[in-house]
């Protein structure tokens, strides 16, 4: 090799190693295009080889750089987010745009027996969604055309959540159907059990503007059935206590929580304005609780104790913050007639709440009887037998129940039989033609939403097994007219085959009386603590605290007829959580 040759390889070998080093300054590109000799692109080389020596005239390849096992872990965990929020999202829709769009449905058939269910509470929605259609005309009258999600009613009486978010609406179930559901929004207001008749009173109103309106003439209808499903259910029990009715807050109805949560701001508000004296500030600020479980039965919710912990909650999360020099002036009183606050509840789960109230600074006085309720205070009876005028801003009853007056009138045209006793909830001398559920009828059970839920799907079942048997009664007849009209031999032989067949399935469609699956207890006690109890094989499990207080939220959401339902008080929940509740009155 000549020596000019040896100088242009150890130039081009320094310049590949200048190349490189500059490259990681970011300047090799500038270098090159400058330089006049030729330059490889590979930025790996040989060593270089003093004069004499040996070159390799073939680069040595640098080793592939090891991938890290994460890397894989968090390509596949990204591609399995991204595949269920995208499937979540188009289940999402799908479930909706289905929820809205229902497909077609039966007309009614004159051949078919009628179904006509008075209310739209608990049992007769559950049995509405659980009917076959297909079997029956329906026809739905009730003065509420909804269904009120009930155990979350206090709920909204402090403003959790909004009062549309535990309505839904009756025609949204009906619309679903296999068959045109009739639904009637009227109430009822006679039965006629001889002559199978409903006669029920409709209003018409015309609103002109915001605070003029033009009242229709009442109507009275009476419309004929075959089956008439008794469950209007039921009204709030005073006990004929002097001023309950007229000056206290009930927790039964929608309009029972919107009265009470203005009547609530109203206290706050008159408390909060100059000049007041602090005997006043401080009665307007005291709100009396009555939880009276002795009612119907001697059995009941939980109804106040749930009150007074959102009540609660309202001052802690909301009321200390634009309030302050109120908020700490506000009392809470839970009066019970009963020993014990949860008489439905486990000992613990009863001490448990005590011991949160405690902490909370609610009293509690039990053993202790309203006598009446004033205008500016409330008559007590305390355990020692002693009477106390106690003032106060507010008293919510939530007492038991007592039977409307439709429901007496019904009783009273079958004095010899109604002895408040039926498992089939059969009402007793209306000829099998008349089914009694919810909180109208009375059974063995407590009046609550779980039973009445229960009961619907209950009668859903009989009517099933009903319809079942009235088609096999109907091939039964065909039969027996085939063979009256007098076939050959081996024509007999096969339909007297036929009709004992028939006959043996129908005796052996047989309705078993209703029994009562319990399921559990839930109550909200307020500083997001839950109790339950719920039954587990050989007993009942028993539990509290905040974990509780989640499984009740779950438990509550899945409870939600609908998947509407669901998104609009989920959505409450979190925007009370994020923003707090809404502090303005109308």
């Amino acid at each position: 090799m000549r020596r000019d040759d040896i100088f242009d390889v150890e130039n081009e070998n320094f310049l590949a190693l200048f190349t490189s080093t500059m490259f990681v300054r970011g300047q090799a590109r500038s270098l090159v295009t400058r330089s006049r000799f030729p330059v490889s692109r590979t930025l790996s080389y040989s060593p270089i080889l003093r004069q004499g020596s040996q070159q390799s005239t073939t680069p040595t390849p640098s080793p592939p750089p090891k991938r890290s096992r994460f890397r894989y872990f968090g390509r596949a965990l990204g591609g399995a987010t991204l595949l269920s929020l995208v499937g979540g999202i188009g289940a999402f829709v799908y479930v909706t745009q289905k929820e809205r769009h229902p497909g077609s449905q039966l007309p009614y058939d004159p051949a078919k027996k009628t179904i006509v269910i008075l209310g739209s509470g608990w049992g007769a929605t559950s049995l509405l969604k659980t009917l076959d259609t297909e079997d029956y005309n329906v026809v739905i009258i009730s003065p509420k055309n909804y269904f009120l999600f009930t155990p979350l009613l206090p709920s909204v009486a402090v403003g959790t959540l909004s009062p549309k978010s535990i309505l839904q609406p009756t025609r949204y179930i009906a619309r679903h159907k296999a068959r045109a559901v009739t639904v009637i929004e009227a109430e009822a207001k006679e039965v006629d059990p001889f002559n199978k008749t409903v006669t029920f009173e409709g209003k018409q109103n015309i609103l002109l503007s915001h605070d003029t309106e033009i009242k229709g003439n009442v109507s009275h209808t009476t419309i004929p059935y075959d089956y008439l499903v008794y469950a209007v259910g039921a009204e709030v029990q005073t006990f004929g206590i002097p001023g309950v009715q007229e000056k206290a807050c009930f927790m039964k109805e929608l309009n029972d929580a919107e009265v009470m949560q203005r009547r609530f701001k109203d206290c706050i508000e008159s408390a909060a304005f100059p000049g007041q004296d602090d005997s006043e500030i401080d009665r307007l600020l005291h709100i009396v609780v009555v939880g009276v479980f002795r009612a119907y039965r001697h059995q009941g919710g939980p109804t106040g104790i749930e009150v007074s912990g959102e009540i609660h909650d309202f001052l802690e999360d909301d009321l200390k913050a634009w309030y302050p020099e109120l908020a700490g002036r506000i009392r809470i009183s839970l009066v019970e007639a009963l020993p014990s606050v949860l008489p439905m509840f486990s000992k613990q789960l009863i001490d448990y709440t005590e011991s949160t109230f405690k902490e909370s600074k609610i009293d509690i006085l039990t053993k202790t009887m309203v006598k009446e309720v004033k205008d500016k205070s409330v008559v007590l009876q305390m355990p020692d037998k002693s009477i106390q005028d106690v003032p106060c801003g507010m008293v919510v009853w939530a007492g038991g129940n007592k039977g409307r007056k439709i429901t007496q009138d019904l009783m009273a045209k079958f004095p010899s039989v109604q002895t408040n006793k039926r498992d089939h909830l059969r009402m007793k001398g209306a000829d099998n033609s008349i089914f009694s559920i919810g909180d109208c009828t009375s059974t063995s059970y407590a009046p609550t939403a779980q039973v009445a839920s229960q009961q619907g799907a209950y009668l859903a079942r009989v009517f099933a097994q009903m319809a079942k048997t009235e088609n096999l009664e109907t091939k039964l007849r065909q039969l027996q007219q085939s063979q009256a009209t007098g076939q050959d031999t081996e024509t007999n032989a096969k339909l007297q085959s036929e009709v004992e067949n028939t006959k043996k399935m129908i005796s052996n469609v047989k309705i078993r009386p209703f029994h009562y699956s319990h399921q559990g207890s839930l109550a909200y006690i307020g500083s997001d603590k839950a109790i339950a109890d719920l039954p587990l094989a050989n007993g009942n499990i028993a539990t509290a605290g905040v974990a509780t207080f989640l499984f009740w939220r779950s438990a509550y959401l899945s409870t939600l007829f609908s998947l509407r339902n669901r998104t609009l008080v989920a959505n409450d929940w979190l925007i009370t959580k994020v923003f707090g509740r809404d502090l303005s009155r109308d």
